[in-house]
C-alpha cells in the first residue's frame, strides 16, 4: 500500500499541475471570444443538467486553430522562436563547455567554490538580473561607456532592443543550466582513459575529441534540452532586451491575453506551443532514461 502511495503521489502532482491546467487551456482554445467575464463562451453550467453539458460541447469548435493558419504572424513567431532558441542554445553551449571543463579539471578543494559561483546568480531575482542588462547594454550604459573610454569605438553601439541583446540575456540567464549537466558528466569521467589515449600516441587535443567530448555527450544533450525548451516560450528577456522586431511566441501570447483580451486565440497559440515542446521533452526523457540504464 505504501509503495502504491509513493508511486501515485508524483502522478497526482502531474495531473493537478499539468493535465488539469492543460485541459482548461484546451477548452478555452475551443471557445469563442465574448465581452463577458470570463471573456469567452461557452461556459459549463452543471445546473442545466445533461442538456447543458451537451449544449456546451456542441458549442466548442476549432475556429481559433483555423485562424492561426490564416495569419502569418503566428507561424512567423513560432519559426522565430525556434531559431532564436536554437542559436541561443548553441551559444550557451560554446560558453558553458570550457567553464564546465575547467571546473572538472580543477583541484577537488576548489570545485565546491566554483560550483557555488555558478549557482550564485540564482540567489537574485530573475527579473532583476534581466533588468541589469538594460543598464549595461543601453546607449548610455556601462558597456558603451567602457568602450568609449578606452577608444575602441567612437560612438555608442546600438545593442539594446536588438536580437543580439536577446541572445546575451538568454545565454547569461540559462548558462548554469548548461554548465551543471556538462560538469556532472565530466566530473564522473575516468582520468585514466585520457592517460591511456596519450600513451597510445594521441595529443591532448586529439585525446579530448576522441575521449573527453564523446563521454560528455549525455551532459551536452541534457544541457541543450534544459536551455532550448524554456527559451522557446521566453517572454521576459525579449520584452525587456529585444525590440519591436524581436518576434517570439511568448510576446505574442502576452499581447493576445492582455492587450487584445482574446483568450481563445491565445490559448490556441499556447496549445500549439505545448505540442511543439512535447517533442524535445520526450527526447530529453529518453536520453535521461538511457543514461540511467547505462549507469545501472
Amino acid at each position: 500500500m505504501r509503495r502504491v502511495f509513493l508511486i501515485a503521489v508524483p502522478y497526482l502532482w502531474l495531473v493537478a499541475l499539468f493535465l488539469v491546467p492543460f485541459l482548461i487551456v484546451l477548452k478555452i482554445s475551443l471557445s469563442d471570444i465574448a465581452l463577458a467575464i470570463p471573456p469567452y463562451t461557452p461556459t459549463l453550467d452543471f445546473g442545466e443538467g445533461w442538456a447543458g453539458i451537451k449544449e456546451f460541447f456542441s458549442a466548442l469548435d476549432f475556429e481559433n486553430f483555423e485562424f492561426l493558419t490564416t495569419d502569418d504572424l503566428y507561424w512567423k513567431a513560432y519559426l522565430s522562436s525556434l531559431q532564436i532558441a536554437f542559436i541561443a542554445t548553441l551559444l550557451t553551449l560554446i560558453v558553458a563547455y570550457p567553464i564546465a571543463y575547467g571546473m572538472a579539471s580543477a583541484p577537488d578543494h576548489w570545485r565546491p567554490t566554483l560550483m557555488m559561483l555558478v549557482i550564485l546568480p540564482f540567489w537574485t531575482s530573475f527579473l532583476i538580473r534581466v533588468y541589469s542588462w538594460v543598464g549595461i547594454l543601453s546607449g548610455e550604459g556601462y558597456l558603451n561607456q567602457l568602450l568609449l573610454s578606452i577608444g575602441v569605438i567612437s560612438e555608442p553601439l546600438t545593442i539594446l532592443n536588438t536580437n543580439i541583446a536577446v541572445y546575451i540575456g538568454i545565454v547569461y540567464t540559462y548558462l548554469p543550466f548548461m554548465i551543471l549537466p556538462i560538469y556532472a558528466a565530466l566530473e564522473r569521467m575516468d582520468a585514466s582513459l585520457l592517460e591511456a589515449a596519450e600513451d597510445l600516441g594521441c595529443s591532448r587535443i586529439t585525446a579530448f575529441w576522441l575521449v573527453t567530448f564523446p563521454l560528455s555527450k549525455n551532459g551536452i544533450i541534457a544541457g541543450c534540452f534544459l536551455v532550448f525548451i524554456p527559451t522557446i516560450g521566453e517572454f521576459v528577456i525579449p520584452s525587456l532586451l529585444g525590440g519591436s522586431k524581436t518576434l517570439m511566441i511568448g510576446k505574442v501570447l502576452w499581447e493576445e491575453f492582455f492587450n487584445n483580451r482574446d483568450w481563445p486565440v491565445a490559448s490556441a497559440v499556447a496549445v500549439i506551443l505545448l505540442i511543439i515542446l512535447i517533442i524535445p521533452i520526450i527526447l530529453f526523457q529518453r536520453n535521461e532514461q538511457k543514461q540511467r540504464e547505462a549507469e545501472g
